[in-house]
């Protein structure tokens, strides 16, 4: 009787220890990442999706700048392709992870240059269309990096979880947890939202 009353005392506290290493925090942290992710690739895609109409607008009143808008029509091809695109299977993947950022900064560099390049344009500043979406791109550029911040804080907590004890326990014995990759911009200021001239020309 005694033996069978220890038993199912024993089982409650073998539960209790059992989830204190890592068998909920752990997988728990790992897709709070990962949701975490899904709102940046959402907030680069909804960047993505203004560069039509940017294109269309530019293109039609500033004929000088087919250049660099090209160079910002090829980067989002790059940027948006789906062989670039990081799954949340892969944000432990450093490579897969670098070459997104890439991707991405080389899509934020050229469509700077745009921007800065159509100043030079009152016609085009004039225009309400142009201006809208300045406005939306601002609103995007800043989505964007609020999203890549909640992410970086989402991996760190996640990255601690698996590396400290008692948690290191089920992390490594029953997960085979692996360190997600945090958002790095690749250049300097990348991460940093621009300050887009809304001012109508005079």
């Amino acid at each position: 009787m005694r033996k069978t009353y220890l038993k199912f005392l024993l089982v409650p506290v073998a539960a209790a220890s059992l989830a204190g290493c890592g068998i909920n925090s752990v997988p728990t942290a790992e897709e709070n990442a990962k949701a975490k992710w899904a709102d940046v690739q959402a907030a680069f895609q909804e960047r993505a999706n203004l560069i039509p109409n940017l294109a269309n607008i530019v293109k039609g009143a500033a004929a000088q700048e087919n250049k660099t808008l090209t160079e910002v029509i090829q980067a989002r091809a790059q940027a948006t392709s789906p062989s670039i695109q990081v799954n949340p299977e892969d944000l432990n993947d450093q490579a897969k992870m670098a070459a997104f950022q890439r991707a991405q900064n080389q899509l934020s560099g050229s469509l700077s240059r745009l921007l800065v390049s159509v100043e030079q344009y009152p016609q085009l500043k004039s225009q309400e269309g142009y201006l809208k979406l300045q406005d939306q791109l601002e609103g995007q550029e800043n989505r964007v990096r609020i999203t890549l911040r909640d992410y970086n804080e989402a991996v760190r907590g996640y990255n601690t979880t698996i590396r400290t004890f008692p948690d290191i326990i089920g992390a490594k014995i029953i997960h085979g947890a692996k360190p997600m990759v945090p958002y790095q911009a690749t250049t300097q200021g990348a991460e940093t939202a621009p300050t887009l001239d809304m001012a109508p020309a005079t």
